[in-house]
């Protein structure tokens, strides 16, 4: 199994961690607020708790802050994270969710794999999947990297968590699953009263 850090203390980085240790992964949650920190610890029952700033002991970090707050996040772990396979789940959308705050011709992901060092390995992933979702239903988890062998290592941990991979191509996809997500709002605000998409449902076999 793998070696799971957490970066982010919400509703996601909850459902993650849930998730990540019925899987019989090793976790560890990072956030600046150390008692809330070690309250989702103790919840989820065998994760560690991490200290901000300190070198996430994971192999692979989850980003689950705010889209505007992990360029920074990223930037202050900087050389902690060579070598790490970065989780991008975030979305960067407007306050209204009617559209996306990154350069035209770029995606979360990649803004984040440009302030990442040398060495660390950016791969999309989660970020269409409601935190209620994933904490208790099957569903499917795009993902989107440049690097075969990294994807074949964040597919790994997808399936222990009892998720299923697919694989959309290169980081630049990750813009494709970011307006799917922007969609999935839009479907929310105007027609669809549930969060169940992508439940598994693929025609792919």
């Amino acid at each position: 199994m793998s070696s799971i850090s957490i970066i982010g203390l919400g509703n996601m980085a909850s459902a993650l961690a849930h998730r990540a240790i019925a899987g019989g992964n090793a976790v560890e949650v990072i956030g600046r607020d150390q008692t809330k920190a070690k309250e989702l610890a103790a919840a989820v029952g065998g994760a560690a708790v991490g200290t901000p700033g300190l070198a996430p002991v994971g192999e692979i970090v989850i980003l689950a802050v705010p889209y505007a707050s992990a360029a920074a996040v990223v930037s202050e772990y900087r050389d902690a994270l060579h070598g790490k396979v970065i989780i991008d789940i975030t979305n960067p959308m407007t306050s209204d969710f009617t559209g996306l705050v990154t350069p035209e011709g770029s995606s979360a992901a990649e803004e984040i794999a440009r302030v990442a060092p040398a060495g660390a390995h950016v791969v999309k992933a989660f970020n269409t999947l409601f935190a209620n979702v994933l904490a208790d239903s099957p569903a499917d988890v795009f993902i989107a990297g440049d690097d075969a062998a990294v994807k074949g290592r964040v597919s790994a941990f997808i399936k222990s968590l009892g998720l299923r991979p697919l694989d959309t191509g290169q980081l630049p996809m990750a813009r494709a699953l970011e307006n799917a997500a922007l969609l999935q709002m839009g479907l929310l605000a105007h027609s669809v009263q549930h969060t169940n998409f992508f439940l598994g449902v693929s025609l792919l076999s």
